[in-house]
């Protein structure tokens, strides 16, 4: 594994950080515009929340992809990354009247809302503007999807979205007010979904509710179906690209599109998550009473993932090629006994100063560092900057 990593490069670096491997970051984004393609009637948003690192935004966005936002200031980074705004759509289950007015301001492609008192607030916002506000209603299809719990959002159970016994109640509403272009529906049902059934599962509950639409003599010109495609944590060398394929099939094959309706997509894990790793230093191995830690210089800090919903990452020690195997609890220095990234890890012998890697942690790993403990935020490169 060490010829995966500069190594002579990452002696230069102070760790932990983040390091982005951009060529396959470029393939990636080749993959999905070539299965765009076949599509036209298909756009795809990158999902911002998933790594905000400007030089990832500017990649993202000089491949062509628009950008889905969920606040005020991931409208602008997505803005000042060279993301056109009229490819910007804002979802959010909270969003703020500055947030509202930045959107309203840049002039974005559309507003995911989530409720009737959101619609109104737009109009309220649009009207002292003398704008019209585009939005597409955000609603919960009650559809569950195979991952873990914190990361699914489509039941009725969930804080998003417009329940579905309320959906022409909020049309209406939504046609009424003045300053409001109603142009869609928006729909998620969950994060790291590898089961194209429940894609499929929702393909049906669209078709349906489109049906349903239709005895009113209801037409919306844009379907937005979110995102949810996740990555292989466990091989992601063998997988390094999503089946996009796939997931793109499941969609073409099952959702019943109307002539000129255009589908929407916000994938941001599935674009971003294999790209990069967090580089850390064992700083020490302790043996304990029943086990051995190998201790690292990151800690939850740097990637929360894991002790936030128990996720897992592969874990490398890239510094040694030893067949020799050992096994530990991969831990770091934060003052929490939730700061574990592995638990009976077997790793190469781990020495003092080893790095390690903790692999497909592009998403939701960077963005999501805090400063607990007062640690320094990490820092992101990319393999084209080393």
């Amino acid at each position: 594994m060490k010829g995966k990593f500069p190594l002579e490069k990452f002696s230069r670096l102070r760790t932990p950080f983040y390091y982005y491997d951009a060529d396959l970051l470029r393939q990636t984004l080749r993959t999905v515009n070539s299965l765009l393609a076949r599509h036209p009637n298909f756009v795809m948003h990158y999902a911002v929340k998933a790594n905000a690192n400007p030089k990832i935004l500017r990649m993202i966005s000089m491949a062509g992809l628009g950008a889905d936002c969920v606040s005020g200031g991931e409208i602008q980074a997505a803005v000042d990354a060279g993301f056109p705004a009229r490819s910007i759509v804002f979802a959010g289950v909270g969003k703020s009247d500055w947030e509202i007015d930045l959107a309203l301001e840049k002039d974005i492609f559309c507003f995911n809302v989530e409720s009737i008192p959101e619609l109104e607030v737009i109009n309220e916002l649009a009207e002292a503007k003398g704008k019209q506000a585009r939005v597409c209603l955000r609603i919960n299809p009650d559809v569950g999807a195979h991952t873990h719990a914190k990361i699914t959002t489509g039941l009725a159970e969930n804080k998003f979205g417009i329940a579905l016994s309320d959906m022409e109640k909020v049309i209406d509403e939504a046609i009424r007010l003045s300053h409001i272009d109603f142009i869609g529906l928006h729909f998620h049902i969950g994060s790291q979904i590898l089961d194209m059934a429940d894609f499929e599962s929702l393909c049906n509950r669209i078709n349906d509710i489109q049906r349903r639409l239709s005895l009113n003599h209801i037409r919306v010109e844009n379907i937005n179906v979110g995102g949810g495609l996740g990555v292989s944590y466990t091989h992601p060398d063998k997988e390094p690209i999503p089946d996009f394929a796939a997931y793109f099939n499941t969609y073409a094959h099952h959702l019943h599109l109307l002539p000129g309706q255009m589908l929407h997509f916000e994938l941001g894990r599935a674009i971003v998550a294999q790209s990069g790793s967090l580089i850390s230093r064992v700083l020490y191995v302790k043996q304990g009473t029943h086990k051995q830690f190998c201790i690292l210089d990151a800690g939850m800090t740097d990637l929360i993932r894991p002790a936030l919903y128990q996720a897992y990452h592969k874990i490398e020690n890239i510094s040694s090629d030893d067949s020799i195997m050992a096994t530990y609890d991969v831990v770091g220095p934060v003052c929490e006994s939730s700061d574990v990234f592995g638990k009976a890890t077997d790793l190469s012998t781990c020495h003092r100063g080893d790095f390690v890697a903790i692999r497909s942690a592009g998403a939701y790993g960077e963005i999501m560092a805090s400063q607990y403990n007062c640690r320094p935020l990490p820092k992101g490169y990319l393999s084209d900057e080393l």
